[in-house]
């Protein structure tokens, strides 16, 4: 990983869509400050396309669609997109799979939630795991006492055991029943509603993150970039990011959006 200040302004012209993990990445200690959203509206008024990639739940997701100063949101990890369009006022929901596999898949993850919970002492079944449509969220980090990596790692293997994917973010193991990640509908929601092909276009994309489940964006975009804590989580990337920024959190991604607006 190489320091956001050398990231050449030739690169940063080229960027037109904004992609950002939200805990952690977008946030300082759970909370969304006044920088980091006025980064968000900036970068938005600056006429690039914003778009927060992250593993909060449906309810959220709706909110952050209809009212922050972004153009969609990738939510669940992947499970879906929701697309707010103002003209119209109407909200575009596309899931990866369809409502009678979802209702047939929480009834197995409902079951491995009392089986993981009884399996991980400290854990717990994440405060937003109500407004969730498609997956399991176990608290390890949030409103727990931080779990030891053994921990978290049990977690992971009962999701995987039970043929189910896990991600580790800063704060929750996510695990569901699909075949998608976080990449998978970003690359659905730029071709559907941006007309966008995100693989011919990687370069002028910018994803800013800070934890594994971000390791398949890190791997996919040659201008991602860590903001600095995801040095907490060096041991666990599968992939790293191009770039890291000096300060973590929110403030981290007021840098990128600082360094993408100067080269414009």
């Amino acid at each position: 990983m190489r320091p956001l200040k050398d990231f050449p302004i030739a690169a940063r012209e080229r960027v037109r869509h904004v992609l950002t993990d939200i805990d952690d990445s977008l946030t300082d200690h759970g909370r969304l400050t006044a920088a980091a959203y006025a980064a968000l509206e900036s970068l938005k008024d600056a006429g690039l396309t914003v778009i927060p990639i992250t593993g909060r739940p449906a309810g959220w997701c709706d909110h952050i669609a209809r009212m922050w100063p972004v153009d969609g949101v990738v939510g669940e990890n992947g499970a879906f997109y929701f697309h707010y369009d103002h003209g119209r006022r109407a909200m575009v929901r596309r899931f990866w799979i369809g409502a009678d596999e979802r209702r047939r898949d929480r009834a197995r993850l409902d079951a491995l939630a009392g089986e993981i919970l009884a399996a991980v002492p400290g854990a717990a079944i994440a405060a937003d795991q109500p407004y969730r449509e498609a997956d399991l969220a176990i608290d390890v980090r949030e409103d727990v006492a931080p779990l030891p990596a053994a921990a978290i790692d049990r977690i992971v293997g009962m999701f995987e055991a039970a043929g189910a994917q896990a991600k580790v973010s800063s704060i929750h193991v996510n695990g569901w029943f699909g075949d998608y990640d976080k990449l998978a509908m970003t690359r659905l929601l730029m071709s559907e509603v941006f007309n966008v092909d995100l693989d011919a276009e990687r370069d002028r994309f910018v994803f800013v993150g800070d934890s594994p489940n971000d390791a398949p964006m890190f791997r996919h975009f040659p201008n991602a970039v860590g903001v600095a804590n995801v040095g907490e989580f060096l041991d666990r990337l599968e992939h790293r990011p191009a770039w890291v920024t000096g300060a973590s959190g929110g403030a981290g991604f007021a840098e990128v959006a600082r360094a993408l607006l100067a080269a414009r």
